[in-house]
């Protein structure tokens, strides 16, 4: 019964092996067409965040023990995680770090950054009052960043170099869901008094679309933009839900899925308005919800608790490595803390293959200009 439910893990915990055989075809580009992609830059919240949040003043932080106890060494170095987040897989994939390190880290420099970096800072959003109710970097100086990471990778590589890389680097921008979760919802008496639900999103969504704009007049022209996962199943979301059974939020949920709906037409739009660009929208909300109504077809166990503490409420410093009641196996749990999911299986030594081909067909896809399917696949590549 366990080898099965080892091997069910190491072939459905990549969303499908069957789907991957479905894009047998493509494989044959790779073989013949090697893609390059000289570096992995990175925007967002504590999805993609590495540490930044490490060397400015907040709480919102997680460079202390149990996160990073799977991480090379068992160090924690900020990711809120386990272990590697999704950067750094798709970094390491790609031929480049195996892990994407923080711009504001001064353990590095130009050199580490000119092949990968992330501006990301945990709990920021898209809406400049998110951020600022941790006093975390918004997104619009996470761009100010980029734009001396562009005059510094000028300085360091020469003009026509960095300007290469700057034009055939892969950007990734995964970030939104505290807009909703830690201030529309939580302040009822700031952003609910301006905008109505849906007018909020679409707030969020005119910030997204300028934000590419902007990268794209920076000379960014492969881009991932990640969408909201069905935030109302988050532990937290759940365990504080008593009136409605600890199930999931569906409200929160309806608010994801209109938010995506959103993202994805602004990003059919810009695919026409933009010459030269590849913008694909990565939307984990499908994917998120069949692991949590199936969760032993994906290998896990427990969905509406996380792995760290009571996994009910806790994450940042309330997951506290004294605590006597986190768990020894994360596999089992499709989230690592009450907000952020498990995300590095050291036992599963065949998922970094799988995953390596996987984003390859990505990259050819990107490339190629085959935005849709580029899109399902940087699902996996962010989710899985």
């Amino acid at each position: 019964m366990r080898q099965n439910q080892a091997s069910s893990k190491n072939i459905v915990n990549m969303l499908s092996i069957s789907w991957i055989l479905r894009l047998a075809q493509i494989f044959i580009l790779i073989a013949t067409i090697q893609a390059k992609i000289p570096a992995v830059i990175v925007f967002g919240d504590s999805s993609v965040d590495s540490g930044n949040n490490n060397f400015i003043p907040t709480i919102a932080r997680s460079n202390f023990e149990p996160y990073g106890r799977d991480f090379s060494g068992g160090l924690p170095t900020g990711r809120f995680s386990n272990g590697r987040i999704a950067t750094d897989f798709i970094s390491q994939a790609l031929g480049l770090r195996s892990a994407v390190p923080a711009y504001l880290d001064p353990a590095y420099n130009m050199s580490d950054f000119a092949v990968g970096v992330t501006f990301a800072s945990a709990a920021t959003g898209y809406d400049n009052e998110t951020s600022s109710v941790l006093s975390v970097i918004p997104l619009w100086e996470q761009l100010l960043f980029y734009k001396g990471y562009q005059k510094k990778l000028r300085a360091y590589l020469g003009q026509s170099k960095a300007d290469e890389t700057i034009n055939e680097a892969l950007y990734m921008i995964s970030i939104g869901t505290n807009d909703f979760l830690e201030n529309y919802y939580a302040f009822p008496n700031r952003r609910p008094t301006q905008y109505t639900t849906s007018q909020y999103e679409n707030f969020l969504a005119g910030i997204a679309e300028n934000f590419v704009r902007e990268l794209y007049g920076l000379g960014a022209r492969k881009i991932s933009l990640g969408g909201l996962p069905p935030m109302g199943c988050m532990p937290l979301e759940r365990n504080t839900n008593l009136m409605g059974g600890r199930e999931c939020v569906q409200s929160y949920n309806n608010v994801a899925l209109e938010f995506n709906d959103k993202l994805s037409k602004m990003v059919t739009k810009l695919n026409k308005e933009l010459p030269g660009i590849n913008l694909v929208f990565s939307n984990p909300y499908f994917v998120f919800m069949r692991i949590i109504r199936r969760p032993s077809l994906y290998g896990f166990e427990a969905t509406s608790v996380a792995c760290c503490a009571t996994g009910m409420y806790e994450m940042g410093y309330a997951c506290a490595q004294n605590s006597l009641l986190t768990c020894s196996d994360a596999d089992k749990y499709v989230f690592w803390d009450s907000f952020h999911p498990y995300t590095e299986n050291k036992s599963d030594p065949c998922r970094l293959r799988r995953q390596a081909r996987a984003i390859q067909v990505y990259v050819m896809m990107v490339l190629c200009g085959c935005l849709r399917t580029a899109a399902s696949i940087a699902i996996y590549i962010l989710y899985a």
